[in-house]
């Protein structure tokens, strides 16, 4: 949660805008062959899980198919005309995609293999949408994934402050170590499925501590010392907050 929690803060707050990737693709243009090498090894990450999303099966560095992958990542990077608007990493996707589907076609591998994307026949660079047609698709998805999750953000925000709760607050004071993280959790959940708790909590805008200490195994200074935490995260367990719920998922399993 903690984690999560700093991930929020950087969302909304305005931070030093590191160089771009596009931005290096344009000296890798101009022939910066170090800068090229420090590119292709940091993104490998990413182009195995491209790849990965093709073969539908995880993919090493050994496999023909990465191999596939780190060519068509290396070309999209030379290929990349920052002039019409989508993000290399986009453009990128999609040509990763494209080469390692010719691949798989040419050589009978994977017949499970779902593509989508819509290919020509020949399976080589034309197909029914251009390159900038799939790249504007995926791109207004993310954007539109990006905008409800700036908007579910900025609805949590606003619930906070109802409680006099703010993010900046969560960072500094939530559970440093994972047992008493769990142990919050776990309290939250108590309150939420409690309606008499539940209620007071929503009603009253504060944690109803003498009732609550009875309810679960921990100390009225652990709930205390947690408090605010504990607010939070009963607010995301019963409010519609789906990226949220994911964060706190992933990092907690709940």
């Amino acid at each position: 949660m903690r984690l999560m929690l700093n991930v929020l803060l950087f969302l909304l707050a305005k931070q030093k805008k590191k160089q771009s990737l596009e931005e290096m693709a344009i000296q890798i243009q101009n022939g910066d062959e170090q800068l090229l090498n420090i590119v292709l090894e940091d993104y490998k990450p990413f182009i195995k899980k491209t790849v990965s999303s093709v073969c539908k099966r995880f993919i090493y560095e050994t496999d023909d198919e990465f191999s596939i992958g780190l060519i068509a990542f290396h070309d999209a990077i030379l290929k990349y005309n920052h002039q019409r608007g989508s993000s290399i990493i986009s453009f990128s996707e999609v040509i990763i995609k494209r080469k390692v589907i010719d691949y798989i076609r040419k050589n009978g591998k994977f017949q499970d293999v779902s593509i989508e994307m819509t290919l020509g026949d020949d399976g080589d660079e034309s197909s029914n949408l251009t390159i900038d047609q799939i790249v504007s698709v995926e791109e207004y998805g993310k954007q539109e994934e990006a905008k409800k999750r700036q908007e579910e953000i900025l609805s949590f925000q606003e619930q906070l402050a109802h409680f006099k709760l703010s993010f900046q607050e969560l960072v500094e004071q939530s559970p440093k170590h994972e047992d008493a993280r769990l142990n919050a959790i776990e309290i939250a959940k108590t309150i939420v499925e409690s309606k008499e708790i539940l209620g007071y909590l929503m009603d009253k805008k504060r944690l109803p501590i003498k009732k609550l200490e009875k309810q679960v195994n921990v100390s009225r200074k652990t709930i205390e010392r947690n408090r605010k935490y504990i607010i939070a995260i009963s607010l995301i367990l019963i409010g519609d907050y789906v990226y949220l719920r994911d964060y706190l998922k992933g990092r907690l399993e709940i």
